[in-house]
């Protein structure tokens, strides 16, 4: 019996120890493997924490709660606006004094040139999923130290900017001039002055989604044309961004007898050619008029000579725009008229009166005209050519003859009509490829189909005077206004270009 209480009291001893030692080692594993999880890849998770933390406390804080903004197609509230603009916005995220008990981590992103605030849960809730997810998707991480104290993240700009991508923001600082004060504004743009009382179409900024062009700055563009000539080329829709380019560039101006027309001529819808000289800078803005860039002449149809288009030849009035610095070209409005629809009779090469021509063949051709002469007498380095596309018209209920109106819109579309015809763009598009001098297309269709509200209407004519009360002006644009954004996007082009040869 002793013998068999020893052996038993050894065996229940051993199995003790036995289990005691499996049980250590079990709790030292498990507090180990918890301690490593903990410790090693906090690097890792704390560059994983500041994304997951900008889509839960991320918060739009609008300057003027009353704006409203075109975004994609609708008409809404705001979920950001800015005064001014930049081509270069840096964002910062300073994350500091983590916490080793509570693991917490506070953040502050500083936004120069917005309002995004990050990390302010307090703050009203204007949260934008679209805004979250561009900023994410941009923010890089660039560097986490061993002790979690600091990691700094930036923002960086995309080196190319969709700046046709974008809304239109309703924006109280708008417009860069006023009408009164601007006396290049002729009669039939002057919507204020001919009694429009809304004149909230002078306050919408145009604003790309993923960037931003830089404010119209009228002594900086001055300074890009110091000692140049700025010309545009094309029909009065042409007319109408000149004007407008005239009125930004007298902003700067306090003198007015510093800024004259060189031939003395007062703009009239009369008179198709000018030059305005502005002294202090050296300079000219002139503008031509050319409905179709190639010769309105004069052809033989059998026993009579009657009106043509000589699309194998360029306007006679080309001569005066040879050895311009900037070149704005447009052309699109009279290939919509009767005669150019119709082709009867009307398109002309050399001596053969075409009796008849479908418009997209004679447009074609007649921009490669275009084409052929810019590849001759442009010297490339020198002057910078552009080619504005076709400003869409908005009228409603019928054509510009017949009843067609638009004054009863006093704000933009929420959607685009997509009416204008692409066709043309496609034919420009074609022409310019296969051009040695390189042109830059200012496409302005897209982002003008909105703008419905900044047509004339009836504000073409003063109150009182004669004119078809039926008629109402839904192509044109009215000063300040749209053309104003054309101008911008000008600048923006121009400035680019220049940072671009000053890298080379």
């Amino acid at each position: 019996m002793e013998k068999q209480r020893s052996f038993s009291f050894k065996s229940r001893s051993k199995f003790l120890v036995f289990f005691f030692i499996v049980s250590s080692s079990v709790l030292f594993f498990s507090f180990l493997s918890v301690w490593v999880f903990q410790v090693a890849p906090l690097n890792h998770q704390l560059k994983f924490q500041s994304f997951s933390s900008l889509s839960h406390t991320l918060v739009i804080k609008p300057r003027n709660s009353t704006d409203n903004v075109i975004r994609n197609g609708s008409l809404s509230k705001p979920q950001y606006n800015k005064s001014d603009h930049s081509s270069s916005i840096q964002v910062q995220v300073l994350v500091k004094g983590v916490d080793d008990e509570k693991k917490k981590i506070k953040e502050k992103i500083k936004v120069k040139e917005s309002e995004i605030v990050l990390g302010n849960k307090n703050a009203a809730n204007f949260t934008s999923p679209d805004i979250i997810s561009k900023v994410t998707k941009k923010v890089d991480i660039l560097m986490v130290n061993e002790n979690n104290t600091n990691i700094e993240v930036e923002k960086r700009v995309n080196s190319k900017c969709d700046i046709l991508n974008g809304t239109w923001v309703f924006d109280e600082s708008y417009p860069l001039y006023k009408s009164d004060s601007c006396p290049f504004i002729d009669e039939g743009f002057s919507c204020e002055a001919n009694g429009r009382l809304n004149t909230n179409y002078m306050k919408w900024r145009w604003q790309p989604h993923d960037c931003n062009i830089p404010r119209f700055d009228a002594v900086k563009m001055l300074e890009l044309i110091r000692g140049k000539r700025l010309v545009f080329v094309g029909d009065s829709i042409n007319r109408n961004q000149w004007e407008s380019m005239l009125c930004l560039l007298k902003s700067a101006i306090t003198d007015p007898k510093r800024v004259f027309e060189t031939h003395g001529r007062r703009i009239t819808k009369e008179k198709g050619n000018y030059s305005f000289k502005f002294l202090d800078y050296k300079c000219t803005v002139e503008y031509y008029v050319s409905h179709f860039l190639v010769h309105e002449g004069k052809g033989r149809v059998g026993s009579k000579r009657v009106q043509t288009l000589k699309i194998d030849t360029l306007d006679r009035g080309s001569s005066r725009w040879k050895g311009a610095d900037i070149l704005v070209f447009n052309s699109a409005h009279w290939w919509s008229h009767a005669k150019t629809k119709s082709g009867v009779n009307y398109y002309q090469e050399r001596n053969q009166v075409y009796p008849h021509l479908d418009v997209p063949t004679a447009f074609k051709r007649a921009l490669t005209t275009w084409a052929s002469w810019v590849d001759k007498y442009v010297i490339p380095g020198k002057t910078q050519v552009f080619f504005r596309s076709s400003a869409p018209t908005h009228f409603r209920g019928g054509a510009w003859n017949a009843g067609g109106h638009c004054k009863e819109v006093n704000q933009p579309l929420n959607y685009s009509s997509n009416i204008f015809d692409p066709e043309k763009s496609l034919i420009t598009e074609e022409v310019i490829k296969q051009m040695k001098t390189p042109v830059t297309i200012l496409n302005v269709t897209s982002l003008s189909e909105f703008r419905i509200d900044g047509h004339p209407s009836i504000y073409g004519k003063k109150p009182g005077k004669a004119s078809r009360s039926h008629v109402e002006d839904c192509s044109h644009w009215c000063l300040p206004g749209v053309p104003d954004t054309w101008n911008e996007l000008l600048y923006y082009y121009l400035q680019s270009n220049k940072k671009v040869s000053s890298a080379v």
